[in-house]
C-alpha cells in the first residue's frame, strides 16, 4: 500500500499495461484451449477475476494519482477512463448491449498513456511537491 501512495503512476501504468496483456491474450488462450481440449471455449474462474483484480487495482491508482496531481485536466480524464473501462467489463460479463471487443482496448491504454503523462509531469523528490494545495 505505501508503493501505491507514493508511486500510484506506476501502478496504475503497470495495473493498466497488465490489464491490456490480459485483454489481447484473451482470445489466443481460448482458441488454443478449445482447440487443445475441445471444450465450449469458457474461461476458467481464476482468468475471469482477473477482470475484476485489475480494475480494483487501477481505482485505487486513480485514486491516489488524482490525488496527488495538480493537473485539474487529468482529474476527470482518469476517471472517465476508469468508469468507461468498468461499464465495458460490467457490460460484457452481463452480456447488457453488443459492442465490439476493441472498445476494451480505448479506456484501458488512455489509462497507461495518462499515468506515464502524469508520472513525467509530477517528477519529484517528496510526497507533498506535486499535490495541489490551493
Amino acid at each position: 500500500m505505501i508503493v501505491l501512495k507514493r508511486k500510484p503512476d506506476l501502478v496504475g501504468t503497470l495495473a493498466s499495461t497488465l490489464c491490456l496483456v490480459h485483454c489481447v491474450a484473451t482470445p489466443f488462450i481460448f482458441i488454443a484451449q478449445s482447440s487443445v481440449f475441445g471444450s465450449g471455449g469458457e474461461p476458467p474462474v481464476w482468468w475471469k477475476f482477473l477482470d475484476y483484480m485489475f480494475l480494483a487495482i487501477s481505482f485505487i491508482a486513480v485514486y491516489w494519482s488524482t490525488s496527488t496531481t495538480n493537473l485539474n485536466w487529468i482529474k476527470p480524464l482518469f476517471w472517465i477512463s476508469w468508469i468507461l473501462l468498468l461499464g465495458i467489463i460490467l457490460n460484457e460479463k452481463l452480456a447488457i448491449l453488443s459492442f465490439p471487443e476493441v472498445l476494451i482496448y480505448i479506456p484501458t491504454i488512455s489509462l497507461v498513456i495518462l499515468h506515464l503523462y502524469n508520472k513525467k509531469y509530477c517528477n519529484c523528490n517528496n510526497d507533498k511537491c506535486c499535490v495541489n494545495e490551493g
